[in-house]
């Protein structure tokens, strides 16, 4: 049913994007033919616009994945490296949070780990939205930074490591089996902001799906019963992403980029000194604006993955078919 609505939302949404092309040319017409420049400038700023739309709905209509249209969680964890790896990791949860508001998405803090000193250990946030998943699956893997430390006395440059993770909400209608024998729940007090009763109780909630290795944790919510109720869906949520990396070839990929967090395993570098780069070394897309970049400009990233990853797909099963 989501996806059959889905689909008649781009197909309206095509039909929109025509119907205003066709008005926005017979603007530009009749104002050429009056003489009226400041409405042909106008008219080709819409049109641009809507050159921009078309584009986004075109890599949009890769977006044909089981899961896709779904919301989904992601993870950030930080690597080895103390101080700087958690400030990255930080920095990188923002980055996302910044890139699913400026699209309109909702975004949930589920769980956060705070560092020592800085940034965070680790954080687990949701992002709600047409497409959520669809859209973010491809930036799982390590993210490498390269910058000079703002907590290093001598200003020296460092490479810091942080990963991230991302899998899809689990649908209603999609049932997922656990076992309660196969789970060792833990409770623990939570961290961070929250008020007295969160930070004095055990109300958090770590599960370890025993036969997976799979550990999820929650600590949204002052009751310990709704943050265990919402890390049994998050571990659904990863156990159904687990099944679609059997199914989907594409997925091999991704399987591989979760590994160790370090050296040989990034799928982009954000290099900040001695010169501003961010460069992902899937897609070979680069961009020289990082700093915007960490403030959500990740469009680009995403389609040319997305691109890539689906085009690696039909590879496949050309291949098998032959």
């Amino acid at each position: 049913m989501r996806e059959r609505t889905l689909l008649a939302s781009q197909i309206e949404g095509v039909q929109r994007l025509e119907a205003d092309v066709n008005d926005t040319l017979e603007l530009v017409e009749l104002a050429e033919m009056e003489g009226d420049s400041a409405v042909v400038a106008e008219a080709l700023a819409s049109l641009r616009a809507l050159a921009e739309e078309a584009k986004r709905r075109e890599t949009e209509s890769l977006l044909s994945g089981e899961a896709d249209s779904n919301d989904c969680y992601l993870e950030v964890n930080a690597g080895a490296g103390g101080t700087e790896a958690q400030d990255w990791a930080e920095m990188l949860l923002r980055m996302y949070t910044r890139w699913a508001e400026q699209h309109g998405y909702k975004v949930t803090m589920l769980e956060s780990s705070e560092g020592e000193q800085a940034g965070i250990k680790s954080a687990t946030i949701q992002v709600s939205g047409p497409n959520a998943y669809g859209w973010l699956k491809t930036e799982a893997g390590v993210h490498r930074l390269v910058r000079i430390s703002p907590f290093d006395a001598a200003a020296r440059r460092q490479t810091s490591f942080a990963s991230v993770w991302v899998y899809p909400v689990v649908d209603d209608s999609i049932e997922i089996e656990i076992n309660e024998a196969d789970l060792r729940v833990d409770t623990f007090r939570a961290s961070g902001a929250g008020g007295q009763h969160v930070n004095k109780t055990e109300s958090a909630i770590r599960i370890t799906h025993i036969p997976t290795g799979i550990v999820v944790a929650c600590q949204t919510d002052r009751s310990q019963h709704r943050n265990r109720a919402t890390a049994m869906t998050m571990l659904k949520a990863r156990m159904y992403e687990q099944e679609l990396q059997k199914r989907e070839a594409a997925a091999a990929q991704t399987e591989a980029n979760k590994t160790d967090i370090g050296w040989g395993h990034q799928i982009r570098s954000y290099v900040l000194a001695p010169y501003q780069l961010v460069k992902d070394l899937r897609t070979n897309v680069e961009k020289t604006n990082p700093d915007a970049i960490l403030d959500g400009d990740l469009d680009d990233f995403m389609a040319a993955a997305l691109a890539a990853r689906v085009g690696a797909t039909r590879s496949e099963a050309s291949a098998q078919a032959q």
